[in-house]
């Protein structure tokens, strides 16, 4: 898929999850006549705001990262910077999360500054180039304004939750003082609740999308990008799902996964798909094994459910745009 039909998917769904986020939220006021509701969605969005402006510095605590100089790992440093500067990105701090699992994530706020991590686990498993693939990955993320975008997506469906959290307590304990008869809280709590689900699908798909946006993006300034990120990616998978199997990564993954190159809570579903691949001696064989399965229709449910694309069909993605630029030759 290209960058322009991407760009396109990306904006067509922002555009319908924000409508749809209108459209429920103002029959929901309309219904009740009020508009205390109203200040119960500003002060989600004020608490969002909040932990995007500080989320940075949690990040830090959690998965124990810290900034590494360019004497400490100068080819890192190199490789950053080169990247960024071909995206038109001013170079980010460059960090290091000490996780025993292979992954990167892009982060960052106006008060913390835009910042790259790549986990210790990462550096070990993987060679230079295709360290360098998932870098360009993850400052794909950062030229997209990944982390702004999927900030502002993650609130709609928030708003309804506390909306229908709210509705259903003050049913429950104030069951009592409701006039007899009146089901109308319980009614649009459900529905809230309802609504909250739905957008919630849409965020994963909003995520999924700019995953594959942001491989593309490592692809257009990787010099043979798309085989680097596809080794880069399969590894990663192997990896990851024989540490999750063996419980040798950590359970604080969890709370930012959606941040990670590749969801770490994947491990089961993508072992299905490189279950024989790991007795293969190259690189290039691994992600050979991994395309010539098929992607089940169990896999394509949790797909719905997940951050991040199949392991199978982002691989497939990557294929397909070498075969556009071999096309283009």
């Amino acid at each position: 898929m290209s960058l322009v039909k991407l760009r396109v998917s990306i904006i067509g769904t922002l555009t319908l999850l924000i409508a749809l986020s209108t459209l429920f939220f103002t029959i929901i006021l309309s219904f009740l006549g009020i508009t205390n509701l109203l200040s119960l969605a500003v002060l989600v969005v004020l608490f969002n705001i909040a932990q995007w402006l500080l989320g940075p510095y949690m990040i830090n605590a959690i998965y124990r990262v810290r900034e590494i100089s360019a004497s400490d790992r100068p080819e890192l440093h190199s490789m950053v910077q080169r990247l960024s500067e071909r995206l038109g990105l001013k170079m980010p701090k460059v960090m290091l999360a000490d996780i025993p699992i292979p992954n990167a994530f892009a982060y960052g706020s106006p008060i913390a500054g835009s910042r790259v991590a790549v986990t210790s686990g990462l550096l070990r498993e993987l060679e230079g180039e295709e360290v360098e693939a998932v870098v360009g990955h993850e400052l794909g993320h950062l030229k997209n304004r990944d982390v702004q975008v999927m900030m502002f997506a993650s609130i709609l469906p928030a708003i309804f939750y506390f909306v229908g959290t709210s509705m259903m307590m003050s049913a429950y304990y104030g069951g009592g003082r409701q006039r007899e008869g009146s089901a109308a809280p319980w009614l649009i709590g459900i529905a809230s609740m309802v609504i909250y689900y739905i957008l919630t699908l849409f965020v994963l798909g909003l995520s999924r999308l700019r995953e594959y946006y942001a491989d593309q993006r490592s692809v257009s300034v990787v010099d043979d990008g798309a085989r680097k990120l596809s080794e880069a990616l399969a590894k990663i998978a192997s990896s990851s799902s024989k540490m999750r199997l063996h419980k040798q990564a950590p359970t604080s993954l969890n709370s930012f996964k959606a941040l990670f190159i590749e969801d770490p809570d994947k491990a089961a579903s993508d072992q299905a798909a490189i279950s024989s691949a790991r007795m293969f001696k190259t690189d290039q064989q691994l992600v050979n094994e991994i395309l010539s399965r098929k992607v089940s229709a169990t896999a394509q449910v949790l797909e719905l459910f997940s951050t991040h694309p199949n392991i199978i069909k982002r691989l497939q993605a990557l294929q397909g745009s070498v075969q556009s630029r071999v096309g283009d030759l």
